[in-house]
């Protein structure tokens, strides 16, 4: 669908607004309305998946709880699961719309917000991800708490071939509080299938902000302490990662509107300035300052160290992997 194009026949609301849930919706069943038409093999698929809900949570509580479903973990109880937490929380859903669109207009592959809620695998990781923690928020208050181990790592449409995306919540806020006061069996066996379904693997305590884009998300991970600002970009096989066995506060900070391309590694409890750029293939083991790139292994400043090339665009929006390359690179191919 180009860009400009909806099905509902009407242009989106202000992102943010009180009816940008309900026109969102609308606009999937438009989507997958018409993609049933022209397609009838998947006509039982969307209709299953998308047009016999009446709402996005709905939706999105029945897709994740088929995704992620064993012999062992009923389908029936996921989204039973999913349901009661999505529907508790406004601010999930809102974050949800809000990771949607960004993987809309910011992936030029999107080709519908169908096609993204039903198969990029990195919005659907993290959505799950988030509702983990609302879940330990909800056991804390039921059940006595466990003392933490001390362990650094412990605290447990339409295309049918797709890569991936997005994300986020923010009431993922509370419930990372709540995390750090006991562990959670749920929380740790929805973990361990996320990392066997979507290839993704994410720490349910790390802090994530909404409007993420996880494009492709394919062997992204994320460490327990990591914190990820709104409006940032992650393509496939980045880490986020620590230095080693050392506890306590050891992962990376990534402030709003970061862009980190693919491969590139961020290792320990460094800071990414807001509105960065980490180029593809990179390793950052420090500091990265606000509005500059940092190309290499190990990544070096565009423009050097002193006086690092400035930019003015949010790199996390507007997708720009590669206007610093004129003046990094001095090969010829």
């Amino acid at each position: 669908m180009p860009a400009g194009e909806f099905c509902n026949g009407s242009p989106p609301p202000p992102p943010g607004s009180d009816d940008e849930e309900e026109w969102l919706w609308s606009q999937i069943k438009a989507e997958a309305r018409c993609d049933a038409e022209s397609e009838p093999a998947l006509a039982s698929y969307l209709y299953s998946t998308i047009l016999s809900h009446s709402s996005l949570e709905r939706s999105l509580a029945f897709h994740l709880g088929n995704k992620l479903c064993s012999s062992t973990l009923l389908s029936t109880l996921l989204y039973d699961l999913f349901l009661d937490i999505f529907t508790k929380d406004s601010s999930l859903r809102s974050a949800t719309v809000a990771d949607l669109r960004a993987a809309r207009y910011r992936d030029p592959a999107c080709i519908s917000f169908s096609h993204c809620l039903l198969n990029y695998k990195g919005f659907l990781a993290l959505q799950v991800i988030l509702f983990v923690l609302f879940v330990c928020g909800v056991l804390v208050r039921i059940i006595n708490c466990i003392p933490d181990l001390k362990s650094p790592r412990f605290c447990s449409s339409v295309d049918l071939l797709q890569r991936t995306v997005l994300c986020c919540f923010q009431a993922h806020r509370v419930a990372h509080n709540l995390w750090t006061q006991c562990r959670k069996p749920l929380a740790l066996a929805l973990q361990s299938r996320i990392s066997d379904v979507f290839a993704v693997d994410i720490h349910p305590a790390a802090r994530i902000g909404k409007g993420i884009l996880f494009d492709h998300a394919t062997g992204v991970v994320v460490g327990e302490t990591a914190v990820i600002g709104n409006n940032v970009s992650i393509l496939h096989h980045v880490t986020l990662g620590g230095t080693g066995k050392f506890g306590g506060d050891r992962h990376p900070k990534i402030g709003d509107g970061v862009l980190i391309g693919a491969a590139a590694t961020i290792l320990g409890n460094v800071k990414i300035g807001e509105g960065a750029k980490i180029g593809a293939g990179s390793v950052v083991l420090i500091d990265v300052p606000a509005r500059t790139t940092a190309v290499g292994n190990p990544a070096r400043l565009v423009g050097g160290r002193q006086q690092p090339t400035k930019h003015e665009e949010i790199p996390g929006e507007s997708m720009d992997h590669t206007s610093f390359i004129f003046d990094w690179s001095d090969y010829i191919i």
